[in-house]
């Protein structure tokens, strides 16, 4: 089965291959220049810190819909040894085990392939089974600090939380700039909150997942007009789920990731930075994002941190 037309003539309208070279592995997040990162820090006023990630335990948001995808199996591995003798400092130790898509977490732009292809052109079978991803991996992305912009479509649509078929359109994207009183702008990374993470929040794993609101495939354009460095949302699956087009699964993640070369976050936690951002009147914030640096790793968990 082919991808639908219509997919390809988005894809030729936001395709940024060769844009910053024909080596480039980092995409969009070529547009957080020193320059976007001073303005980001300036928007800072009160030092307030907003976490925006979901605790990494057992009964996480993964619920089997992903095979493979396993929430954080945690064990200890040494409690209160003396390794040095007795008498002498304890140590405790542990490990875990999970997926590294399974909670909060950045997309790498290996994380999918269309036609043969990830991101500028190189062929899928850049990723391996032993070494993972030799071109684009998650640990090429070491700068994600930039101007965060709370894109609270759920509110804007006064709504607390979209039902589980609404696809985030350009103009509810808009319509959120205008509740936020500002515009998303080159070296941005966008926060769109949906709300559905609500449903996790209140215990319900199989109603977070299916069906869920999420970016329809109109959405990369506009992104892409704007040159934003990346988008993360509060849902399971970032893209409207079921699709908005019959048979086109992850179109959205194919456009973002592959054509754009745009990191996509998903699982984020949006809720207090929702309220934050409405009692401030403020939507736009200093905002830390760093992957961790899983060498050849085509996603990774994320602490990310609003700074308003």
């Amino acid at each position: 089965m082919s991808l639908p037309a219509e997919f390809h003539e988005i894809a030729k309208r936001v395709n940024n291959w060769g844009r910053w070279g024909a080596d480039d592995e980092i995409g969009t997040l070529n547009l957080i220049t020193d320059e976007v990162v001073r303005e980001a820090a300036a928007t800072v006023r009160s030092g307030r810190r907003v976490p925006l990630a979901l605790p990494l335990k057992q009964d996480g948001v993964q619920s089997g819909m992903i095979p493979g995808r396993v929430n954080p199996l945690h064990a200890m591995v040494q409690i209160n040894q003396e390794l040095f003798g007795p008498g002498t400092v304890a140590c405790s130790d542990d490990i875990v085990t999970m997926g590294l898509q399974a909670a909060t977490h950045w997309d790498a732009l290996t994380h999918v392939s269309h036609s043969g292809r990830i991101y500028n052109g190189r062929p899928a079978t850049a990723v391996t089974p032993h070494g993972g991803a030799e071109f684009g991996g998650i640990d090429k992305a070491r700068h994600v600090v930039s101007r965060g912009v709370l894109l609270d479509v759920a509110r804007a649509l006064g709504r607390d939380r979209l039902d589980g078929g609404h696809a985030v359109t350009p103009e509810d994207l808009e319509a959120a700039e205008d509740l936020a009183g500002t515009r998303v702008r080159a070296g941005d990374v966008a926060l769109v909150r949906t709300g559905q993470i609500q449903v996790y929040l209140a215990g319900d794993r199989e109603g977070y997942g299916y069906p869920s609101p999420g970016l329809s495939v109109r959405t990369p354009e506009w992104f892409h007009a704007r040159d934003v460095a990346a988008v993360a949302d509060d849902t399971l699956t970032f893209e409207i789920f079921p699709p908005e087009i019959e048979d086109l699964w992850l179109g959205v993640h194919a456009l973002d990731l592959v054509e754009m070369g745009m990191l996509q976050g998903q699982n984020w936690n949006l809720e207090e930075l929702s309220t934050a951002c409405g009692e401030t009147g403020r939507y736009a914030f200093l905002l830390s994002a760093m992957p961790e640096p899983f060498v050849g790793a085509t996603g990774t968990p994320v602490a990310p941190v609003a700074v308003l």
